[in-house]
């Protein structure tokens, strides 16, 4: 089993870092909306750099100046199964990955399905799939609200988040 992460993150703008433990590093995308729960949503997942293992379990201030400043949080973590046959990476480059999350606040079967338009090569599509977790009409909490920022202290500031 492989783990995945997603950050809360309070850049520029509000978004979700989804990744997804494949070959030794975090595969990585920022979720503007957030991963739902919802079968009927679709949201957008831009793909971003891999990122090291020891990403997971970043939570802490980027700080200003620095790419993606602002604070970020742990929202959710587990493990993940592919729910189709082979590997991570072979689905990915294929340009379609099914997977099982096993997390606290994320459970079931979800997709992530790569957008096929030109220009649009780092885009893809977070699909939660209909079963026995999915929630029509769910809306993703935001944990971090604006008092809860400032009192944000930083665990591991040695990582340098690059999203």
């Amino acid at each position: 089993m492989a783990i995945f992460v997603v950050q809360e993150h309070h850049a520029k703008r509000l978004h979700w870092d989804f990744r997804l433990e494949v070959a030794g590093v975090l595969k990585s995308w920022a979720v503007p909306k957030g991963p739902s729960l919802d079968p009927q949503e679709r949201h957008l997942a831009i793909q971003v750099a891999d990122h090291d293992l020891k990403h997971a379990d970043y939570e802490g201030i980027i700080p200003d100046g620095q790419y993606g400043s602002g604070p970020v949080l742990v929202w959710d973590r587990g493990t993940y199964e592919l729910i189709e046959p082979g590997n991570a990476d072979e689905g990915l480059r294929g340009g379609k990955l099914s997977f099982q999350l096993k997390g606290s606040r994320l459970k079931g079967a979800f997709s992530l399905v790569k957008m096929r338009k030109p220009g649009l090569e780092k885009e893809w599509l977070l699909i939660k799939k209909k079963d026995d977790e999915a929630r029509e009409g769910w809306k993703i909490p935001v944990l971090l609200d604006e008092s809860t920022r400032k009192k944000l202290k930083v665990k591991n500031p040695s990582c340098s988040v690059q999203d």
